[in-house]
């Protein structure tokens, strides 16, 4: 008898133990989360982080509510993020530049992007492609590169905006294959673009799911992709790679953070939800379509990534002496 009391007592105490832990650390998600957007409605970030809260919505059963905080290139954004409780309530979806660009191009950024987030997975990589205007006649790279070449620092290449993925796609290629151009930044890719297709520019390096549509209409001429392959959606144009420029793969991405100090059980909880919700067939279907490739890695690969991608591209803006102005 004193051994089953005392056996019923331990079982007792141990659900004691159990019931005061679960107290202190209750189960996440029991409130709406915020993903935060660094960036203005409508654009290819937003549309990333969307279509990601929907799928966490559903797999979680609580409210992801999708919060555009735009200004200064993402970063004002970002400090926010950086500002919040690391409790899971308050994420971040954003573009490379905010992660891995800003930092090296602003004198003073609201956060260490090396310290101050929890990496929590790439969510999806776009390679750039090298465009045309209709005005031109290269078809080949080494068509392109033969004008640089004939016209140093002549020959106009637009751009989204200073330290842009398209800005320094071309700064990339530019170096690889020893020549200059004419970066003509625009306040965004809109106009960019219009000026591209009126002929007012002549060459320019978005990324692949902002002209898309402009390549398939034939309004502008696709010469080559950033990419390390071939993209899906634009299968017969070669990688720059191919056409013998080595060494200037450049990808965008989107991807998911989270203020630093994150409950690892949080953490590996958004992990692997936020590679589910990409992986799920309707949004892959969606995403790929315009151009993005999934990737949807874990919290360790993206941090490795964040790391690499950090370095290279202070390298690049310090070689090439890129400011923001």
């Amino acid at each position: 008898m004193k051994n089953i009391k005392h056996l019923l007592g331990l079982v007792a105490f141990a659900l004691a133990l159990h019931g005061a832990a679960s107290a202190q650390t209750p189960a996440w998600p029991e409130r709406p989360v915020t993903i935060v957007v660094p960036f203005p409605a409508g654009g290819s970030t937003d549309m990333v982080a969307r279509a990601l809260a929907q799928k966490l919505q559903d797999q979680l059963g609580q409210s992801f509510i999708v919060d555009n905080k735009p200004g200064a290139t993402g970063t004002i954004g970002a400090g926010q993020v950086k500002r919040a409780t690391p409790d899971g309530y308050t994420l971040m979806v954003s573009s490379l530049g905010t992660y891995v660009i800003a930092p090296h191009l602003q004198k003073t950024v609201p956060y260490d992007a090396l310290k101050d987030f929890d990496y929590l997975s790439v969510l999806v990589q776009a390679p750039n492609v090298l465009v045309a205007s209709p005005a031109q006649k290269a078809t080949t790279v080494a068509e392109v590169i033969a004008q640089l070449k004939a016209a140093p620092g002549k020959v106009s290449f637009a751009s989204s905006g200073n330290g842009s993925s398209d800005h320094l796609a071309a700064e990339v290629f530019w170096q690889q294959s020893g020549t200059d151009g004419l970066h003509i930044p625009y306040k965004g890719g809109s106009p960019a673009i219009n000026d591209l297709l009126g002929g007012q520019v002549d060459f320019s390096f978005p990324n692949v799911n902002a002209v898309l549509s402009h390549i398939k209409a034939g309004k502008l001429r696709a010469i080559a992709v950033t990419g390390d392959k071939r993209s899906p959606v634009l299968p017969d144009v070669p990688t720059l790679a191919e056409a013998g420029v080595k060494g200037a793969e450049v990808y965008s991405w989107q991807g998911f953070a989270a203020p630093h100090g994150l409950p690892p059980a949080v953490k590996a909880k958004l992990g692997t939800a936020a590679a589910a919700a990409m992986k799920d067939p309707a949004v892959k279907k969606r995403m790929e379509e315009q151009g993005l490739e999934i990737v949807a890695n874990t919290p360790e690969q993206f941090a490795a990534f964040q790391a690499r991608e950090f370095a290279r591209w202070k390298t690049l803006i310090d070689t090439r002496k890129i400011t923001a102005d």
